[in-house]
C-alpha cells in the first residue's frame, strides 16, 4: 500500500494517533484557523467548511506537499454541539444528548494547491446515548476531559458509560473516519 507523505492540518493528539496506527508518514502542521460554527448550516456543511479553511490555510505555506484538514462535528437536528467552554457546559450538552440519538459528522480535506488537486470526503455515524442521570453525567466528567471534544464526550475513552449503540465508523466519532481516509490517500498516490 502506498500512501504518500503528507501534513495533518491538526493538533488533535487523537488523529495523529489513528494515522500512526495505519503506518502514514505525516507531519504535523497545525491549522490556526478560526473555525466557523453557523447554527444556519447543517453540520456536514460546517465540517466541509472548516475541513477546508484548515487544510489551505496549511497548504498556502507549504502549496508542494498534501495536506490533510479535518473538522468533526457533532449535532442533533438543526443544533450543533462544539466544544463545550467548561464542565457546566459539558454537563448541560450531555443530559440534552442523553437517552437520544445524534450524529458525528467529520469531514476530510486533501489539499495540494500547486498541483491544483483537492478531495472532499465525509463520514456520518449515528450514536445513541444512555439513559444517564445527572450524578452519572458528573460522575463521567470527572473521569474525561470534556473541553477540546465536539459534544463534550470521548468515546474511546470510557465512552461505554454513556453510549448505548452505534451505527457507523467508530474511528468517526473519535475524529477521523480511518477506513475512508486511508482510502483516500491510498488513491491520491496512484
Amino acid at each position: 500500500m502506498k500512501i504518500p507523505p503528507f501534513i495533518l492540518a491538526s493538533a488533535s493528539p487523537r488523529r495523529a494517533e489513528l494515522l500512526r496506527f495505519i503506518g502514514c508518514d505525516f507531519v504535523v502542521a497545525p491549522s490556526h484557523t478560526e473555525e466557523v460554527h453557523n447554527e444556519q448550516l447543517t453540520g456536514a456543511e460546517v465540517a466541509h467548511v472548516n475541513a477546508y479553511r484548515k487544510a489551505r490555510s496549511v497548504a498556502k505555506q507549504h502549496p508542494d506537499m498534501l495536506v490533510l484538514g479535518a473538522d468533526t462535528v457533532v449535532y442533533m437536528g438543526q443544533r450543533l454541539f462544539g466544544k463545550p467552554a467548561d464542565l457546566r457546559e459539558a454537563a448541560a450538552m450531555l443530559m440534552e444528548l442523553q437517552g437520544k440519538t445524534h450524529y458525528v459528522v467529520s469531514a476530510i480535506c486533501l489539499l495540494q494547491l500547486r498541483a491544483h488537486r483537492q478531495q472532499m470526503l465525509a463520514d456520518l455515524t449515528a450514536v445513541t446515548f444512555r439513559s444517564l442521570t445527572r450524578d452519572q453525567v458528573r460522575d463521567y466528567l470527572s473521569q474525561i476531559n470534556p473541553l477540546d471534544k465536539a459534544g463534550a464526550y470521548a468515546i474511546q475513552d470510557r465512552g461505554e458509560r454513556i453510549v448505548e449503540r452505534l451505527e457507523g465508523s467508530l474511528t468517526n466519532v473519535v475524529g477521523l473516519p480511518l477506513e475512508a481516509v486511508e482510502q483516500a490517500l491510498v488513491n491520491w498516490g496512484r
